[in-house]
């Protein structure tokens, strides 16, 4: 009896001994890497002989974080609060760099005296709640990586004006976004998914030339008016629901599946994928273009008038833009089909790994942000850091009694200029009008530049 008290008590005391070293421990380990973060920022600061103004902005900085106690004290760092509540977080704080950032959606501090910046996810973007009255510190920053079709009001010049921070699927946003379906360039050299020619001239004595695989039906391109009308002079294998005439396999027929890679190597069987997008923008480019070159497979792109600034060659796809009429389209790609030099020719970059567009390579490189890459931030997180970093410049301008240039209202310190989807008065978009509606040649293509209004 006793030796088991004598355990019993032991036990008890090692238990506690243990739980105390834990606790001691993780104190120990949290206020060292505190120590260490804030000595990488001082650290960073002081490699080299520290300027009058960087002085200034180094003691600024010392005093918010000698009056900061946790993490939930917003009082002493610039608040950025998302009013659509896209990230979930209730109050976190944010490095980036130099800067440190407050982020939060709780609305609470909308009238918080350091809230600096009103992040909205243009999805969600409302004119009926809005965190007015917008006093003049105050900054809007805009993420919106969809089209026109998720939010028409976002590409009226207006309202897209009234942000300080863009981060959008256009090229002159602050933080572009148009790569945004790209992994890298190196994907798209690799021959991992592609299916030798001869494989694919035997293939096509089942399968058509085209294949074309879309579910969002009737979008604001009209892309399926097109593609009905194409499907008149060539075959094409339509494996979606709209214009569907052909089954996948019941295990890809969800959304989920677009990425399995027995779903890639049913399209890689292919000659050429329609690639249309669900709006004709300058910059929208998704997954409909990327996929098809990552598969070898040609792609024939109906989307950004301005493509051929994204390709990774200049013969690397066909453009629907370049036919007056689906029926040319159709002839020029049976053309291609019976011929294998012509056709091989929009396959040689890929098959000598050649990306040659400078443009493509140099936004590749500068991207700040990584898709499916967990060694990389994500471009909501590069979002965020982009309009804390911008909120910072102009506090540090204040305090030197300067102007502020990077985040007043709108007018040309916002960089944010329009494209063709964007603003009325711009170019206009030309779109495809089967011919039983047509009043005139297609010569004379109906103009509409906002892809609001369309015919049945």
């Amino acid at each position: 009896m006793i030796r088991t008290r004598r355990k019993k008590l032991w036990a008890s005391c090692f238990c506690f001994a243990a739980a105390f070293f834990l606790v001691v421990t993780f104190q120990v380990v949290t206020e060292l890497s505190d120590s260490e973060n804030k000595a990488a920022v001082v650290s960073s600061l002081h490699s080299g002989p520290l300027k009058p103004e960087e002085r200034r902005d180094l003691q600024f900085k010392n005093e918010l974080d000698s009056n900061f106690r946790t993490e939930s004290d917003a009082n002493h760092y610039p608040i950025l609060l998302w009013w659509s509540p896209l990230t979930g977080d209730t109050g976190r704080l944010g490095q980036c760099g130099e800067d440190v950032c407050f982020f939060t959606i709780n609305k609470t501090y909308q009238h918080n005296q350091m809230t600096r910046a009103f992040l909205f996810y243009g999805t969600d973007f409302s004119i009926d709640s809005l965190p007015l009255p917008r006093k003049d510190h105050h900054d809007w920053a805009l993420f919106h990586e969809e089209s026109p079709k998720n939010n028409y009001k976002l590409f009226h010049e207006p309202t897209i004006t009234l942000f300080n921070h863009t981060a959008t699927f256009s090229r002159h946003s602050h933080l572009p976004l148009t790569t945004q379906y790209l992994e890298g360039v190196e994907v798209l050299k690799s021959l991992r998914h592609m299916i030798p020619l001869q494989m694919k001239n035997s293939l096509r004595k089942q399968l058509a030339p085209l294949v074309y695989v879309q579910s969002d039906c009737n979008p604001p391109s009209d892309r399926d008016s097109y593609v009905r009308e194409l499907m008149c002079h060539i075959e094409v294998d339509s494996y979606g629901e709209c214009l569907h005439n052909r089954d996948l396999p019941q295990h890809l027929r969800n959304p989920a599946a677009m990425d399995d890679r027995n779903f890639f190597k049913i399209l890689a069987q292919y000659k050429f994928i329609l690639a249309f997008e669900n709006a004709i923008c300058e910059d929208y480019i998704t997954e409909k273009l990327w996929r098809p070159l990552k598969l070898g497979v040609v792609p024939v792109y109906f989307g950004s008038p301005s493509i051929v600034d994204w390709l990774p060659s200049n013969k690397s796809a066909i453009l629907v833009s370049s036919f007056s009429h689906p029926r040319e389209l159709a002839h020029y790609i049976k053309t291609l089909d019976k011929n294998d030099q012509e056709y091989e020719a929009f396959l040689e970059w890929k098959l000598k790994g050649d990306i040659s567009n400078p443009r493509l390579l140099t936004a590749m490189k500068e991207r700040k942000w990584g898709v499916q890459d967990i060694t990389q931030d994500n471009y909501i997180d590069t979002f965020e850091c982009m309009v804390c970093n911008r909120v910072w410049e102009n506090i540090r301008r204040e305090e030197k009694h300067c102007s502020t240039s990077l985040s007043r209202f709108s007018g040309p310190s916002v960089k944010h200029r329009s494209s063709h989807c964007e603003v009325s008065g711009s170019p206009s978009i030309f779109r495809y009008v089967p011919e039983f509606i047509a009043s005139g040649p297609l010569s004379s293509p109906v103009q509409d530049p906002l892809l609001l209004h369309w015919y049945p």
